[in-house]
């Protein structure tokens, strides 16, 4: 009878224990601008393959507005996310005056929350504790840096941006205004290029292309039909590339120019279908981020957070890539 007992209590103790096993797995949600975009697919890659190193310990809940989803839709998101009390939420904010709302929100709620590759506004850095992704003003500093090499006595320039609230790409604005000026501007997005070290806007510049791929390669048609003698064409995303067919097509026509290098053509990040266009003479160079380990690097500081270890430094940068025609094969960290 004892041991019948004995047994019971140990198998009770057992359930028990996996039960509470159960119950310490936790919900981390991974929050990008927009889904079937192929920067956000590796954030979300390396959110997975964090989850599958933990062994259970959490999940990896990849959610976000869709292909052309906005700020509003986002912010809604991340709202929903505080009600159904996940343990972490790490977003990159399309609108970061928006976010802060819904950012408010989380931290009332007690639930940790990290930026990557978008941050906050800076007076709504405590919304947050840490922001884990791009330098993003030395991805502008290093497309400048390419610009001036292929054309270094100045020119036109036309900078293509994503969203005219994100913070990523206004300070990557600032980091090529401020670059070609030779000047630091105050703030974000910088101070207009007006003959600064010999280089000027073009008119009805920037454009914005809110995450549109298809809009964004239409834009660069458009523009380049009514400025043919543009010297510089910069967008502060890979928007145009991530549509391959549509992008060759568009920017074919301008292939002579680019190869001679009357037109300084460089975008930002380097994912490969954006590198094998460069590598077919459709880009003069790429500066990448690493959106894969975004997305690994906030989950596992999710999950050290909760299991009482410190919070990552604010901010922690993943790094960057600088490729050009010439360091193509070798230029990509591994």
């Amino acid at each position: 009878m004892k041991k019948n007992i004995l047994t019971a209590a140990v198998a009770f103790s057992a359930l028990m224990a996996g039960q509470a096993y159960a119950q310490e797995k936790y919900t981390f949600a991974l929050v990008p601008k927009n889904m079937n975009n192929p920067f956000f697919d590796q954030a979300r890659d390396g959110c997975k393959k964090a989850e599958s190193e933990a062994n259970g310990a959490f999940e990896c809940m990849y959610i976000g507005p869709g292909e052309h989803g906005g700020g509003e839709d986002q912010v809604q998101i991340v709202q929903d996310l505080v009600v159904k009390k996940v343990d972490g939420i790490a977003v990159a904010p399309s609108n970061a005056a928006a976010m802060a709302v819904a950012l408010q929100a989380a931290k009332d709620a007690g639930i940790p929350v990290l930026t990557w590759d978008s941050d906050v506004l800076p007076e709504n850095k405590d919304l947050r504790v840490a922001y884990i992704g791009t330098h993003n003003y030395e991805i502008g500093v290093n497309l400048a840096k390419i610009v001036q090499t292929i054309k270094p006595k100045g020119g036109t320039i036309c900078i293509q941006s994503g969203g005219a609230a994100a913070a990523n790409h206004n300070e990557r604005m600032k980091g090529i205004r401020d670059t070609l000026a030779g000047k630091e501007s105050a703030a974000s997005p910088g101070d207009a290029l007006t003959g600064q070290n010999g280089w000027t806007e073009a008119p009805g510049c920037p454009l914005y292309t809110n995450d549109d791929f298809a809009l964004s390669v239409q834009q660069f048609q458009d523009f380049m039909a009514k400025t043919p003698n543009l010297d510089a064409f910069v967008p502060t995303g890979g928007f145009p590339q991530f549509i391959p067919d549509a992008n060759r097509a568009a920017v074919e026509p301008y292939k002579d120019k680019i190869a001679k290098k009357e037109l300084a053509l460089v975008v930002a990040d380097t994912l490969p279908v954006q590198m094998d266009q460069m590598k077919e003479g459709l880009s003069l160079g790429q500066v990448g981020q690493r959106p894969f380990e975004m997305g690994y690097k906030t989950m596992l500081a999710l999950k050290d957070m909760k299991d009482g270890k410190p919070a990552p430094a604010d901010p922690t940068y993943t790094g960057l890539d600088v490729c050009t025609p010439e360091t193509a094969d070798t230029c990509i960290a591994k």
